[in-house]
Parts: C-alpha cells; sequence; structure tokens
C-alpha cells in the first residue's frame, strides 16, 4: 500500500497550522497588538530554546515508552527504529483523532512482517499511558494549589478510567463481541480483532506497568514546568502548582473534544483557566501560544524530519512485499 494518505494528512496539517497562524494574528489584532507584542518581546531566543529542550525531553521520554512497549510485544524492530517510528508518527498528529500516527504500525508491519492487528494494542497502550501519566501529574498538582474544586478530580478520575478500560483485556474482548454481535458479520475481522485485545495483558506486568508510568509522568512533567517558566518570564504572579494543573487540564480538555491536535479546545481552556488565576489577558494569550509552538507544533516539526527516515525502511525493509 502506497501512503498516499498520509501525505495528504500532512498537508491538512500544515493547513491547520495556517489556520493556527491567522487565529493567533487575529488575536494580536482584536486585544491590542502593542500590549501583546510587548509580552512576546520579553521572551529570548535562549529562553525559547530552553522551552524547546524541555519540549524535546518529553519526545524522548515518550519514545522511550514505545521501545518498552515494543519490547513487550517482542517486536524484532530494535531500539532506533523504535524511536525513530515514533517521532515520525508525529507528522501525523494533526489528523481527526490522531488516527495518522497508525503509520507507526505500518511501518512495523512493512519491516518485521507483523500485521497491523496485532501490533495494534500498542496504539492504545500509548494513549492510555499518556492519559494516565497527565491525570497522575494533575492531581497533584490541583492538590497543592490549583483552585478547580471536584472538577479537577472529577476529569482525572475519568481520565484514570478511560486508561485502565482500554488497556484491559477482559474489558476490549467484551466489547469486540459486543460489536460482533450487534452486526452479526465479519467473524474472522472480529475473531482476530480478539485476539489482539488479549495481547494488552502483556502490557499489565509489573515489569512493563511501572517503566512506562514513570516515562509518561516525567515527560508530561517536563512540558507541563516549561509552561511554568514561560508565565514567570512574562511576569505571571503563579505558583508551579497552578501553572501545571491549568496546562495538563488544558491538554486533556482539548483531547476531549475530539478535534486534530486538540486544537482550538486546548488553547480556549488554558486561556479561560489563566484568566481565573488572575492572568491579564494581554499575558495568558502570548503565553498559550508560545506554550503551543514550543510543544504541538515543534513536535510535528520534528516529526516531518524524521518522517522522511521511517519511510525509508530499517534493516528488515525487504519484508515489504
Amino acid at each position: 500500500m502506497r501512503f498516499i494518505k498520509s501525505h495528504k494528512d500532512l498537508v491538512f496539517g500544515l493547513s491547520m497550522l495556517a489556520l493556527f497562524v491567522i487565529g493567533a494574528g487575529m488575536m494580536v489584532f482584536y486585544t491590542g497588538s502593542e500590549a501583546m507584542l510587548a509580552e512576546l518581546g520579553k521572551i529570548g531566543w535562549g529562553q525559547f530554546m530552553l522551552l524547546l529542550v524541555l519540549s524535546l525531553g518529553n519526545y524522548a521520554l515518550r519514545a522511550l515508552r514505545w521501545h518498552v512497549l515494543a519490547s513487550a510485544l517482542e517486536l524484532k524492530t530494535g531500539f532506533i527504529r523504535n524511536i525513530i517510528h515514533y517521532l515520525g508518527g508525529f507528522a501525523l498528529t494533526i489528523t481527526p483523532g490522531r488516527v495518522g500516527e497508525l503509520v507507526r504500525l505500518r511501518w512495523i508491519k512493512r519491516e518485521v512482517g507483523v500485521p497491523m492487528m496485532q501490533t495494534s494494542p500498542m496504539m492504545l497502550a500509548d494513549r492510555a499511558a499518556d492519559l494516565a501519566g497527565v491525570a497522575l501529574v494533575l492531581v497533584v498538582a490541583a492538590g497543592f494549589s490549583f483552585s478547580g474544586g471536584n472538577g479537577v478530580y472529577a476529569v482525572v478520575g475519568v481520565a484514570l478510567l478511560m486508561a485502565f478500560l482500554a488497556t484491559n483485556p477482559r474489558f476490549m474482548s467484551a466489547i469486540v463481541t459486543t460489536g460482533w454481535r450487534s452486526l452479526g458479520r465479519g467473524g474472522r475481522f472480529f475473531a482476530g480483532l480478539r485476539r489482539a485485545v488479549r495481547r494488552l495483558g502483556l502490557f499489565g506486568r509489573i515489569g512493563v506497568v511501572i517503566p512506562v508510568l514513570a516515562l509518561s509522568v516525567v515527560g508530561w512533567l517536563f512540558e507541563a514546568y516549561a509552561f511554568y517558566l514561560l508565565l514567570g518570564w512574562l511576569g505571571a504572579d503563579i505558583s508551579l502548582g497552578a501553572a501545571v494543573a491549568i496546562f495538563l487540564f488544558s491538554m486533556l480538555g482539548g483531547g476531549a473534544t475530539g478535534l486534530p491536535g486538540g486544537l482550538g479546545g486546548t488553547e480556549a481552556a488554558m486561556v479561560v483557566l489563566l484568566s481565573l488565576q488572575n492572568v491579564p489577558l494581554e499575558v495568558a494569550l502570548p503565553a498559550t501560544a508560545i506554550i503551543r509552538v514550543a510543544t504541538l507544533w515543534f513536535a510535528i516539526l520534528i516529526g516531518i524530519i524524521v518522517f522522511p527516515l521511517a519511510e525509508r525502511g530499517g534493516p528488515k525493509h525487504a519484508l515489504e512485499k
């Protein structure tokens, strides 16, 4: 299968970037360009590079997490190829539901011959690890200094529950069985899907769960801390706990919208939550724009750079038919 669709996804991502830039420009124009430009001018290149380094730390740890998951499935892709696969998948982050990132499974199939159905549990486990990692950090940060009340803990509870159910073989197998009974057809497909979700049990071993969760927690802390530094540089009087909670709560809220990359939802939640913490709009808006460039769009840039390396294939590229 030629990956024409992935190129369409890349074009879609660039279109979303254009919309983001246009939206940011409109915010500057309508909320007072002089004040916002003055705030943006407070951030030097050295400071911005530090934000990128912290984001890169998050991506590196999440890529290492992907390697742990691949090792749990005993895939023979190798450490370097696993890292390349994960980072290359970032190029397709800005697709509806991030389904474009399934390209990682295609690369695995091409290089080691393992069908995508059998490796699909990795995607579920990866998403669940992100949910659990964000939720665990958020609940600690909220407990220290964020006035989100019971709403924050409810969101955390839902996130953890979703992470648990998505990686629970019995629950997912029951979902597959229900789907098959509802449709009354596609028995071979659902049988293969049932075998795939049963492999989720491989990720439930203590030797996998602990490193996966640890990498998730530390990785997301890197980006949340970058947000805290940014707010401080812009003169916002906000605690570390509040900054971390706002960043991660906004990430969860944006992801819940189902929009590509959480665009729109994440930014709106971030600005509103910062305003509730008495952060002026002329600070909240540029802070939101900068952190999204340094996290989401930086990840996509890395993905675009690495994507050709992943497409080129590894040592076992000959397995592709």
